[in-house]
């Protein structure tokens, strides 16, 4: 009963929620759903401070939220699929060098710029932790999230080439992110295996190489059931059970579940849908993971406002915030900019594109979905949540509401490449 209490009072509070947003505020949904959850939850603080009493229940029902749970083992992989299925497949080929090299190097170069820039911060503001600890939150706070980026720039004038970049390596970046995480976090475990180059290796071998091959097998399989029938409701229902099944089977074989969704949602997009599917079906199909695309969407940015509620807070924590914020900006620019001049006589970019994909690579509930995971034996915990949360919001909100003004400043004069992988 508890698990239906607490999804009828998300649900309702992301109706209310979205009704003020549409009606009054006017803002993008994932924005205008933060901010109000947001200042909701502020409200809900001062009130159980005021007259616990009266605010227990509300306080209860978030805590008793397994973010983590909700997030990676059950909204993620209907977010990614819905965002795969409608994604530009052929311009998404025509870079997929690019897209490749930011998901690999670039979170890589991210994830050791965070950490030796938050261990030297962190010193210097007299909050020091160990330098394994900044790992932990370079690897959490590197990957851009696909859900935050796929539901603000479909209203910021961010020109094609470059959007498809940013849309592209989000979802699969937050694959290697996570795998980097896991690896990391594994090494927390009191019969960990001692890290090593070889056993990272092997790791993200296994994790992201068999996420990639489950996904090709599960968008195969998907594209035979659904050309073998014309019946769209069934349709539907089949590919709800390749996302949850995959999903599922995903973590069974210890492979990247996230990898594996969109890989399969992306053999199902344009032309192979076409071929797969009738167009009564299509339409259908289209509309239905839309819906569950901004349904989950909006759950998503309530509960990550809702989950200001329990936070814990520290003044200490508030520089260590700032810091955090202009680390994740700085590294984001490196892990841009130096993939980008190792391969520039190969890969061909707008001179913009750098700036923008900085200030387009927002990070989302999975980074805070991964912070929440890290074991409360860790005594930093509390303050990389902190941070991590600081950087999430400034990332959606600060970085979404300017998204539009930022691309319209950089490509004023100039009309973007065509970008082409040579």
């Amino acid at each position: 009963m508890d698990i239906f209490n607490i999804a009828t009072g998300l649900m309702v509070l992301t109706a209310i929620f979205g009704y003020v947003n549409v009606r009054f505020l006017k803002l993008p949904d994932t924005i205008g759903l933060m901010i109000i959850s947001i200042v909701f939850s502020l409200s809900i603080i001062v009130g159980h401070l005021v007259s616990p009493r009266e605010f227990d229940a509300i306080w209860l029902l978030f805590n008793k939220i397994d973010y983590t749970t909700v997030v990676l083992d059950v909204m993620l992989s209907f977010l990614l699929f819905a965002g795969a299925l409608h994604t530009d497949t052929r311009m998404l080929r025509s870079i997929w060098a690019s897209i490749t090299l930011f998901a690999l190097l670039g979170v890589v170069i991210s994830t050791g710029m965070v950490a030796i820039l938050l261990y030297g911060a962190l010193q210097l503001i007299g909050l020091p932790i160990d330098f394994f600890h900044c790992l932990l939150f370079g690897a959490l706070i590197s990957p851009t999230d696909p859900i935050a980026v796929l539901g603000i720039l479909a209203k910021a004038n961010v020109p094609k080439n470059t959007e498809i970049k940013i849309v592209g390596e989000s979802l699969f970046n937050d694959g290697v992110g996570v795998v980097i995480f896991l690896t990391l976090l594994g090494t927390t475990r009191p019969d960990a295996v001692p890290l090593t180059a070889q056993a990272v290796g092997w790791l993200f071998l296994e994790e992201a190489g068999g996420g990639l091959l489950l996904g090709l097998l599960l968008g195969y399989a998907l594209f035979g059931l659904l050309k073998s029938i014309d019946h769209y409701q069934t349709e539907i229902i089949i590919t709800i059970a390749v996302v949850m099944g995959g999903y599922w089977l995903a973590t069974r074989l210890h492979v990247s579940g996230p990898l594996a969704v969109v890989v399969a949602g992306l053999l199902i997009s344009d032309q192979t849908r076409s071929a797969a599917m009738s167009s009564v079906t299509r339409e259908y199909v289209d509309k239905f993971w839309e819906i569950i695309d901004i349904l989950l969407n909006a759950l998503l940015f309530v509960l990550i406002g809702s989950r200001l509620v329990t936070l814990t807070f520290d003044w200490a924590f508030v520089p260590a915030a700032l810091a955090g914020i202009v680390i994740m900006l700085v590294s984001r620019y490196g892990a841009v900019r130096l993939p980008l001049l190792l391969v520039q006589r190969w890969i061909k970019s707008d001179p913009q594109d750098p700036l923008m994909l900085t200030w387009g690579g927002l990070r989302g509930g999975l980074s805070i979905a991964m912070a929440l995971s890290i074991p409360e034996t860790v005594a930093a915990k509390d303050l990389l949540v902190f941070v991590t949360y600081a950087c999430v919001f400034f990332s959606v909100v600060v970085q979404g509401l300017t998204l539009s003004g930022v691309a319209r400043r950089l490509y004023r004069n100039t009309k973007p490449t065509v970008v082409t992988n040579t």
